[in-house]
């Protein structure tokens, strides 16, 4: 029986990962090995592999990966580590295909060990750009290491053809995250408030801030000017996520932690898991901060985002997104043009909900029908 593992390391990624998961797992004709590792397997990160657990999906294997720190000597350590973990893990199981999502640093390392081990790479969500993150060229070069591509949006799949990927192993499927805002059942308002424990009657806005990875040491300064911006607007709630692993996000959370004690219009949760988020944001005012949710998902919700900085900067962006620099009274401008939009359904770039069943149906293809060559020709454009 062939066998596709799928790797998930962060709370967010699993959350965009769960309806593909579940699709892959009702078919019989293959075994799905479901790896968690990184994030979600530390406790100061929230130990968000329970989140996996409770949602009754059977998780294969736990790899350890991460540090205590998130230096970016720490972010090599856990590179190393990712390829010592999983080239043991592919030279034990020897899966015929790896599901991964993004452009995270652990996820280069856990490709580049696959391609060590001769197996081939389906890559979700390449071809995007994100300036102001090492991320950007990690997608890049997952791309070159993968074999099949499913993009979301058609910008994107032309990306990845114009980085010599032959146009029949490119695929615009949209975004999973659209799927699962439009399929997932989401929670009443009131039990959504009394679950997380927040003030939910209250004019609200749901907030995630990521460190840019290219600015340096700017981590720290940037937040300060986000909850200047926060304390400034007394009239709203803000219900924060933290900051995920990357290099500066200890500091943001360390931050946030210290300062949201006077704060009375603020609560800090680790994780809210996918159905809490997106019930979040249904009911919010506005998304505020620099996640890529704000991007690719909210929009589908008709809710304004408010998107600061360069971390998403060169991702396709819907009307409802105002951009603004990470300073307190350009934040505080921009909040004020959230809250004077309309709610209504803003038209997504990222496809129309169906990313899931494209992606099985294209795997079922090359993997039970076709011969995957790993000896790709590069399809040159200019020729």
């Amino acid at each position: 029986m062939k066998k596709i593992c799928v790797v998930t390391s962060t709370r967010a990624e699993y959350g965009i990962l769960k309806p593909l998961i579940i699709k892959l797992k009702a078919y019989t004709e293959w075994e799905v090995q479901l790896v968690v590792t990184g994030a979600h397997l530390v406790e100061r990160l929230g130990n968000t592999h329970q989140e996996v657990e409770a949602d009754g999906i059977e998780i294969y294997d736990k790899i350890p990966i991460n540090t205590e720190g998130d230096t970016d000597y720490d972010v090599s350590l856990i590179m190393a580590n990712a390829l010592v973990g999983f080239g043991k893990f592919f030279r034990d199981e020897s899966p015929d295909l790896l599901v991964v999502l993004g452009d995270r640093t652990e996820i280069f390392a856990i490709s580049a060990a696959a391609v060590n081990a001769h197996i081939p790479i389906a890559h979700i969500h390449g071809g995007e750009l994100t300036f102001g993150l090492v991320d950007d060229c990690m997608r890049h070069a997952i791309t070159k290491m993968s074999y099949l591509h499913f993009a979301s949006a058609e910008e994107y799949r032309n990306r990845i053809i114009q980085m010599g990927e032959e146009p029949e192993r490119v695929f615009n499927v949209g975004a999973l995250g659209v799927e699962n805002i439009l399929k997932e059942r989401l929670m009443e308002r009131e039990a959504l408030g009394a679950d997380v424990g927040f003030p939910s009657e209250r004019a609200y806005a749901v907030v995630t801030f990521h460190p840019v990875t290219l600015d340096v040491g700017q981590a720290e300064a940037q937040i300060k000017e986000l909850f200047c911006a926060m304390q400034e607007r007394g009239d709203l709630f803000f219900l924060i996520t933290k900051a995920n692993a990357d290099a500066g996000g200890d500091t943001i959370n360390r931050f946030i932690e210290r300062a949201i004690m006077e704060c009375p219009n603020m609560k800090l949760v680790s994780s809210l898991g996918m159905k809490r988020y997106l019930s979040a944001v249904k009911y919010a005012r506005f998304v505020l901060g620099n996640s890529s949710s704000g991007i690719i998902e909210v929009p589908s919700l008709g809710v304004p985002t408010v998107n600061i900085g360069d971390r998403q900067k060169g991702r396709i962006m819907a009307e409802s997104i105002v951009s603004c620099e990470p300073q307190c009274q350009h934040i505080l401008d921009s909040i004020k043009i959230a809250m004077q939009m309309e709610r209504k359904e803003y038209v997504s770039p990222y496809g129309n909900g169906t990313a899931s069943e494209q992606i099985v149906k294209v795997v079922k293809k090359f993997l039970m029908e076709e011969r995957m060559d790993l000896k790709k020709k590069f399809y040159d454009i200019c020729l």
